[in-house]
């Protein structure tokens, strides 16, 4: 229902503040339209995914390779041939759109090139940069918000957006109705609405009915991820998109206590930890290499690209030597909500995580079946076959490489662990001007939408690609919501 009175009116009306949101709000603004950001997190916590990821935005090197490079990604399920041009047209200028700001664009030296899909055509296309001399613990996006800081756009936190306000007669979207300590407020836009507040990583309902092969599945990104663009466009009428691709599964450590996942050091072999160590499922059993070596989440099946099997509840079952090797999670501020973010600090000797009971521990297998709902017998099975195996130094069952080590003479430890990821890719479809489209294709009015809030990418993914997309279609969306005829 449109109100009497709106509390607060600007010309382009952003709806979160990540890197999509700053593209989009930075350049309507250098377009000299007003503009007002709106973001769910409080003062501090802003960012999304932006802010704990890799740092790494992707510059492609050529449109061409760069349409061929993304209609091999998306294989099977196609996006439309202007939107894969006007991707392609657009990714090649982050660089350059960056560097018109202030900005100091610089390639990804310290390690590979980084091509996710190398055997595909067009990858040599791909390019990895971040700002700055220093990779790495949210340096790009400082360089992002301070390019909304230092033009002194406002920005409303703690203010998520609730309902999106349409005209009922034309469709045009007018404003939105925003939440602010516990208020609603009515936000109008004389132009448009652009919707940059990501996708639906903490959200278990959307989760269940939406991602293939997960029961449940907790985020190492923004916890502020919950959907809310998602539920409010398809409130007006929306089309949705590419609701089961995500940048997953992983397997990592998820606690009541924290809204975000512990990535296990010890899985990812980081760090080469001495001990016995072996993943199991429900059934007692490993499923895979506990390496986990995935590209975002997909392993090669039969030819095609699948989701890493992720059979819940999942125990990373290891021995006293590795226990007592260090800490079982890298505590670094590199990448992740938890690490960068929360700053938990994991004790050196996992005494604490010990204590909490984070980590169960028995002085025999069978017992430690027992403590975490496992068949006794079944998984003394699966470790005396794993002892068997790493004595011999061949993984037969899954071919693991790493930390081919037997299990000690005890006491045991287990760690639960649980699918995680740093983001969906569905979401309200958009089309080359970033307009979000009705189930028929048209656009509904005034509203507009860039970065992981449906995203281009359909089925396969390449790392960096979500932020390069973010700078990408934020920029298109704002140019063509600042083209937009004013109404008071």
């Amino acid at each position: 229902m449109v109100p009497e009175t709106w509390d607060e009116v600007a010309d382009i009306v952003v709806v979160g503040f990540g890197a999509a949101g700053v593209a989009a709000a930075v350049t309507a603004f250098e377009l000299g339209a007003d503009v007002l950001i709106l973001e769910k997190a409080p003062e501090g916590q802003e960012g999304g995914n932006t802010r704990v990821a890799g740092q790494g935005y992707l510059n492609t090197s050529s449109p061409e390779k760069a349409a061929t490079y993304l209609k091999a990604l998306c294989g099977p399920y196609t996006v439309p041939d202007e939107m894969v041009r006007v991707w392609s047209e657009e990714m090649c200028l982050n660089n350059d759109w960056l560097t018109s700001l202030g900005g100091d664009p610089q390639e990804h030296q310290h390690q590979p090139v980084g091509i996710e899909f190398p055997d595909l055509p067009g990858a040599d296309c791909v390019h990895k940069f971040h700002d700055g001399p220093t990779y790495g613990y949210s340096h790009t996006w400082n360089r992002f918000e301070s390019l909304v800081k230092d033009r002194s756009i406002p920005v409303f936190y703690e203010t998520p957006g609730r309902e999106l306000i349409q005209d009922g007669t034309t469709g045009d979207i007018l404003g939105i109705r925003v939440e602010q300590g516990g208020k609603p407020l009515f936000i109008r836009a004389r132009k448009a609405v652009v919707l940059t507040c990501g996708g639906f990583e903490n959200n278990q309902e959307m989760i269940r009915n939406y991602l293939p092969g997960v029961p449940y599945c907790y985020t190492s990104g923004s916890p502020y991820n919950e959907g809310d663009g998602i539920s409010m466009a398809l409130a007006v009428g929306a089309n949705l998109w590419h609701m089961n691709n995500y940048a997953g599964p992983s397997m990592a450590l998820k606690v009541p206590a924290f809204a975000t996942t512990f990535s296990m050091q010890a899985l990812h072999f980081s760090k080469v930890m001495a001990g016995g160590m072996i993943v199991v499922g429900p059934d007692g059993k490993r499923f895979a290499d506990e390496n986990f070596k995935t590209r975002h989440g997909k392993v090669p099946s039969n030819g095609t690209w699948q989701a890493q099997p992720a059979p819940c509840p999942m125990h990373m079952v290891f021995d006293q030597a590795l226990m007592a090797s260090g800490p079982l999670y890298d505590k670094t501020p590199s990448h992740g909500w938890t690490q960068i973010v929360e700053r938990y600090d994991w004790s050196e000797d996992n005494s604490n995580e010990l204590m909490q009971g984070w980590i169960k521990t028995a002085d025999t297998i069978a017992d430690l079946a027992l403590s975490i709902g496992l068949d006794a017998d079944r998984l003394s099975e699966t470790v005396d076959r794993w002892n068997g195996q790493a004595a011999a130094g061949i993984d037969e069952d899954f071919h693991r490489k790493l930390m081919l080590m037997p299990f000690d003479g005890g006491p045991y430890y287990a760690v639960e662990l649980s699918p995680s990821m740093l983001n969906t890719q569905g979401g309200p479809q958009r089309n080359e001007k970033a307009q979000i489209l009705r189930p028929d294709g048209t656009p509904i009015p005034r509203l507009y939408s860039a970065g992981e809030l449906g995203s281009i990418y359909s089925y396969l993914y390449q790392g960096t690609g979500n932020i390069g997309e973010c700078l990408a279609f934020g920029r298109i969306a704002a140019r063509n919501a600042v083209a937009e005829l004013s109404v008071s």
